[in-house]
């Protein structure tokens, strides 16, 4: 979605810098029971990092649900239906062993990072694949979970966080409240980013990271300009 309106999000966000993303990813940290996975561990798998992740991902959700961690075969299922949306994705005919270490190491990071912030806040449910409202020629689309009022996106890369994922959250943030000033319903006030890759995650409060990326804009004054910026588009297109 993001990655879809690039100019949109440059308007909104003009201060989503260097330093900014710098001074955010100063307040990381790591959960003292997960083990961040070998580089040289990953490099032996031959499948894409996006389809590993991805069948990792499909095994933490069935675990998460509690009704039992799938098989590989059909996680490679999932997974793979999930990847066919992308031009470049490699789809596998079968696992071999060392796929399949990858993936269930970034598995049980993903459930144990996840394990760990319910027990902090027992009474909260845990969501999965929230939605995300679209709004004009930009589509709906999902989260990676949410609990309570946070916001929780997993990011399977070898960096720290990036521009581009604050910018993906900062959307999901607007399309949420836009819809939210139509039916009153509630936003979130917080993201957590997770890494289980690097066993690295960032909690960052949404109305600091709107503040710091815009121009000192208010909620009301940046779903204006993301519905004019997004009308604009649209006639442009």
């Amino acid at each position: 979605m993001a990655r879809d309106i690039p100019g949109v999000l440059d308007i909104l966000f003009p201060r989503l810098t260097g330093g900014l993303v710098n001074a955010l990813n100063s307040k990381m940290f790591t959960f003292t029971d997960v083990q961040a996975i070998p580089a040289d561990v990953i490099e032996a798998s031959s499948l894409q990092n996006a389809m590993l992740f991805e069948i990792s991902m499909v095994r933490a959700e069935s675990e998460l649900r509690g009704v039992g961690a799938l098989s590989w075969d059909e996680c490679l299922k999932v997974a793979s239906s999930r990847q066919r949306r992308h031009f470049d994705a490699r789809i596998p005919e079968k696992l071999e062993p060392k796929d399949i270490s990858v993936a269930d190491h970034a598995a049980r990071n993903v459930v144990a990072m996840l394990d760990s912030v319910r027990a902090q806040r027992p009474s909260a449910i845990l969501e999965h694949a929230p939605l995300i409202p679209g709004l004009g020629w930009v589509a709906s689309g999902n989260g990676d979970f949410a609990l309570g009022s946070t916001l929780i996106e997993i990011k399977h890369t070898g960096r720290n966080f990036g521009a581009g994922d604050f910018r993906q959250v900062l959307m999901y943030w607007l399309l949420k409240y836009a819809r939210t000033v139509e039916n009153d319903g509630r936003v979130w006030s917080d993201v957590l980013l997770l890494n289980p890759r690097r066993n690295a995650a960032l909690l960052v409060n949404y109305d600091h990271l709107l503040r710091s990326a815009s121009a000192s804009s208010n909620r009301v004054e940046l779903v204006e300009l993301l519905r004019s910026a997004v009308g604009q588009e649209f006639d442009r297109r």
